[in-house]
């Protein structure tokens, strides 16, 4: 039974440095979920599509803990607060302008809504290759070239923790009464310490929405939607709520949605500052590592990151381009012989994902590994090894929307170039797609495959094709 399965790894011994924030930590957080509390909408329990009593509370304590004017529990992950926001604003042939490196869910928001994209690419950092923060002036350009624009979408922080001018790109897009939705998956725990960015809603974003269960002590697929309005209907984006969230809500994630509330709002200062004491601590460790690097941490600092406007340092990314692993390899290494698990790994860095919940035996026990590894590792052999990125963004011949309405089959890659794109393809995680359907398959894309390839990534697309095929429609030069 797969609860046996759950019980007997949670007795293991592994340490969970990835998602959920709560880390299993039942000292912290107690016993009490999950079945005694799993009912539905029965008297004197609310509902959660039309909430006055006990769900209101916690919406309630949700907006004054965010600094926004409206909040709304999500039991469908931050994907469904996602899907609604961009279907609340936009209409069918909207233009959006969305950051490259968003999220999946964001990209099947604009194909689900039939709308325009048109996209921000973020320059690569010169040191590590994680794209960098979007900037307001980036945004200002795109604005200026495309007037009719009716929504901006921003991911900050990123899954590397690269935090964007939240504040600056709303001054730059209200100027034109368009509103801003943020993709804040990955930064439920900012703007509760000093130690860590502020949070989006308090920067001016229109809508925020924000993984509780990521990195905060919350049960997977708890979230929340933060709305200002005015840019926004706040009567469509409750409408919109009602088609992508369960009309079935389960009321083990929404007691954990409350319960997180009711220990940020009762205990956060002394949770964050302990927990910002061990991301100090772990830099002081971490600092004495020679091959090994950990982004803005460490001997490592955000200046040296011009690109970044911020950073969050709850991820520990971890750079092995001085050694001779990748970031497979490292993440594979701390797997089998230290029983860490991390979040994800990408080419040349592996990422881990700490919390409040992670305490300082923890932090050190990483240290201590990355510190053995980083004794043992060898130097890279040879010239310095390439650093797949999406270096141009792939013509794009038709909208999702439209793509999604053609005929095509699965081709091999080595005769899919100059094929427009009917599905999307990426590395996972992070879920982010370097290709589109609707876009034509070019050489780069297909030299970026290759290198993905090469260094060990797991490809994935929406039809399964990768890695030996792609699903595509007849030559570009038929629709152009």
């Amino acid at each position: 039974m797969l609860i046996d399965r759950l019980v007997d790894y949670n007795k293991s011994g592994v340490l969970p440095m990835h998602m959920p924030g709560h880390k299993r930590n039942a000292a912290l957080l107690g016993d009490a979920l999950p079945y005694g509390i799993d009912i539905t909408e029965i008297d004197g329990f609310d509902d959660l599509h039309d909430a006055h009593g006990v769900l209101k509370d916690t919406a309630d304590l949700a907006a004054c803990l965010y600094g926004c004017q409206r909040a709304f529990p999500l039991v469908n992950g931050a994907t469904g607060g996602i899907l609604a926001a961009v279907y609340a604003v936009c209409r069918p042939g909207d233009t959006v302008i969305l950051a490259r490196n968003c999220h999946k869910s964001v990209y099947n928001a604009v194909l689900t809504s039939g709308l325009r994209p048109v996209y921000l690419l973020p320059e690569a950092d010169a040191l590590s290759g994680v794209a960098g923060s979007v900037t307001p002036e980036s945004v200002a350009r795109a604005i200026e070239a495309n007037p009719g624009a009716k929504l901006v979408v921003v991911t900050s922080p990123t899954y590397e923790g690269v935090v964007s001018d939240i504040k600056g790109v709303c001054g730059a897009t209200h100027r034109h009464g368009i509103p801003v939705l943020v993709d804040a998956a990955h930064g439920a725990h900012l703007g509760f310490s000093e130690a860590f960015p502020p949070d989006a809603a308090r920067c001016g974003a229109d809508i925020v929405v924000t993984s509780l269960h990521k990195t905060l002590p919350a049960l997977t697929q708890c979230a929340l939607a933060l709305l200002n309005p005015g840019r926004v209907d706040e009567g469509r984006f409750r409408a919109a709520l009602s088609i992508f969230q369960t009309s079935s809500p389960s009321y083990v994630l929404l007691a954990s949605i409350d319960t997180c509330l009711r220990l940020l709002s009762d205990d956060g200062a002394r949770l964050f500052a302990a927990y910002a004491g061990n991301l100090a601590a772990f830099d002081g460790r971490a600092a004495a590592l020679k091959r090994l690097r950990v982004l803005c941490h460490g001997a490592d600092s955000l200046p040296a990151h011009p690109g970044f406007f911020g950073f969050d340092p709850g991820k520990l990314v971890v750079e092995t381009r001085g050694t001779a692993l990748t970031g497979p390899a490292l993440l594979a290494l701390l797997r089998s012989k230290y029983k860490i698990e991390l979040e994800m790994a990408y080419t040349d860095y592996a990422v881990a994902m700490t919390s409040l919940c992670d305490g300082p035996d923890a932090f050190r026990r990483l240290s201590d590994a990355l510190c053995q590894i980083d004794r043992d590792a060898g130097s890279p052999a040879g010239a310095e090894r390439p650093r797949p990125t999406l270096k141009a963004l792939p013509h794009q011949a038709m909208t999702p929307y439209e793509a999604a309405a053609l005929a095509g089959e699965s081709r091999p890659l080595t005769q899919a170039e100059g094929f427009i794109a009917l599905e999307y393809a990426w590395a996972y995680p992070p879920g982010i797609p370097f290709l589109v359907p609707g876009e034509v398959i070019g050489g780069g894309t297909l030299a970026l495959i290759r290198e993905l390839q090469a260094a060990g990534l797991q490809l994935k697309s929406t039809t399964g094709a990768l890695p030996s095929g792609i699903y595509c429609a007849a030559p570009a030069r038929t629709y152009l």
